[in-house]
């Protein structure tokens, strides 16, 4: 019989852990899109224990030599970047303890469940019940891993997202963008006030427009053969690489925010189909990050999506699908998707007024890990932060204000920022295109859409996690992330 060699070892391991996790992720697609109301308590109680399992996996004693061992011995590039994600993953499960991990998972469960329905009913004196132990836990959870790594509590929760981003740098961002993004709304509002922009008139049937959306997906390499569209009270991608899950939202009288919401989770589906198929079930075949991650929805829905080029392309869809209006023309529907309007909704925000939203969530979930502020302190804070960045007003309004999100519901503090890198990614991957692709607007509009899937395919998708961010993004532009191609796009597509 033969001895395995540590590294092999560890690899048999992890595809056993990816396995795990598959069934997690199709489980919790299923609790968000299909599952009755009544299943909730016991699929929470699955769910946990599955998190269990998969923390048992990956803490066993015997780890740390073989973790060690397997560092000695004469790996490939692609092993030893795959140990380098695997040493990251043990490493960070061992500073959690199972009752922890299982308490979380439980509260998380619940709170989201019962968040489905009190969202809609304003009732944040409800949410907070709940809300309370899933802070608590997840300030245990940060404490835990910030005295092992050095970091601040809330700069440890966010590595988990995106290692080795520190909320110092995010802050040096946002304040860079906080200091010219006020200035930059006014001067496009005002520019587009004296533009005629044609509303399109509904209703829109919900058949129709789902219709339109799967054409929309075939139309941006959407493979349905491992995959699915289906929906959920808040819009996501989930399920695995081999089988991914797509959802939105409807709305009948605006198909606007739904067209665009299903070409955003494309951007996540595409890049985990486009994953390095070879090494799917280890580490360094995942995505490397929530920032990359984003930076492919927000490449698909806000650098291509968004254009004029694309919705030349796609005009003749929404007419097809959803009946000849004038809205339809390309023109109209490039002035509706770049009208710049502060609103309510994160998810429905603009290009230009969306990265206030995420500092907004930045600046408040921070404090509430740091220990600054309480759970029952965040409508107020929400409500001062709205009306200084964006001029709204949402006292009282806790529906469309701070209860509009999921990711507080279950703990995920430190995911936001991953949205304003991932839309400084795409603009920065768009340059660079651009550079090798001069006509890539004209090539766009004619349909050929080869060349933005074969750059995303090339440099990002396949690469997986085989290099830390950085060297990911430096690898496929020339240089680290750059803040200045984000302001340098917005000025381009809203001033010209």
């Amino acid at each position: 019989m033969t001895t395995l060699s540590a590294y092999s070892a560890l690899a048999e391991r992890f595809t056993r852990l990816y396995r795990y996790q598959h069934l997690h992720a199709i489980a919790s697609w299923d609790q968000a899109t299909m599952m009755p109301a009544k299943g909730n308590e016991a699929r929470a109680a699955a769910l946990a224990e599955l998190q269990v399992l998969i923390h048992r996996t990956l803490t066993e004693p015997g780890l740390a030599g073989q973790i060690a061992a397997a560092e000695e011995e004469n790996l490939g590039e692609m092993e030893r970047a795959n140990l380098r994600e695997i040493r990251r993953s043990w490493e960070q499960a061992n500073l959690l303890p199972e009752s922890l991990v299982e308490a979380k998972a439980l509260a998380g469960s619940r709170c989201e469940h019962a968040w489905r329905t009190q969202r809609p009913a304003n009732d944040w004196d409800g949410f907070l019940a709940n809300f309370r132990e899933v802070v608590r836990l997840s300030r245990e959870e940060a404490r835990r891993l910030a005295e092992a790594s050095g970091l601040s509590p809330y700069d440890a929760l966010m590595d988990k997202y995106e290692p080795g981003m520190t909320s110092a740098a995010i802050e040096s961002v946002f304040a860079d963008v906080k200091s010219w993004l006020p200035g930059l709304i006014r001067q496009v509002r005002e520019r587009q006030a004296g533009e005629e922009v044609i509303t399109p008139v509904g209703p829109f049937a919900v058949e129709r427009q789902r219709a339109l959306g799967l054409d929309v997906m075939k139309l941006l390499g959407f493979d349905f053969d491992g995959g699915r569209l289906d929906v959920s009270v808040h819009p996501f991608c989930g399920g695995v690489a081999e089988d991914v899950r797509i959802t939105t939202r409807y709305r009948e009288d605006d198909f606007v925010q739904s067209l665009m919401g299903i070409v955003h989770e494309t951007g996540h589906a595409r890049y985990e189909q486009g994953l390095p198929r070879d090494w799917l079930s280890q580490p360094v075949g995942l995505a490397r990050s929530m920032g990359i991650h984003e930076s492919q929805s927000l490449s698909f829905e806000m650098q291509l999506g968004r254009s004029p080029a694309f919705l030349e392309l796609i005009a003749p869809l929404v007419r097809r699908h959803l009946g000849e209006q004038d809205a339809f023309s390309s023109a109209n529907l490039a002035r509706l998707y770049t009208r710049v309007q502060p609103g309510f909704i994160r998810v429905d925000a603009d290009e230009l007024t969306y990265p206030a939203h995420i500092i907004l969530r930045f600046e408040i979930e921070r404090a509430l890990i740091e220990g600054e502020i309480e759970a029952a302190d965040i409508p107020a804070l929400w409500d001062e932060k709205m009306q200084a960045y964006l001029g709204v007003d949402t006292r009282g309004n806790f529906r469309d204000g701070c209860l509009q999100d999921i990711h507080w519901t279950d703990g995920s503090f430190g995911y936001f920022p991953s949205y304003t890198l991932g839309a400084m990614y795409a603009a920065q991957y768009f340059a660079a295109l651009r550079r090798q692709q001069p006509d890539l607007d004209a090539q766009i509009a004619a349909g050929n859409l080869v060349p933005v899937f074969g750059w995303l395919e090339r440099n990002i998708w396949s690469q997986g996690s085989r290099w830390q961010t950085n060297e990911l993004v430096t690898r496929a532009t020339g240089e680290a992330l750059n803040p200045a191609y984000f302001r340098a796009h917005l000025e381009q597509r809203y001033l010209g």
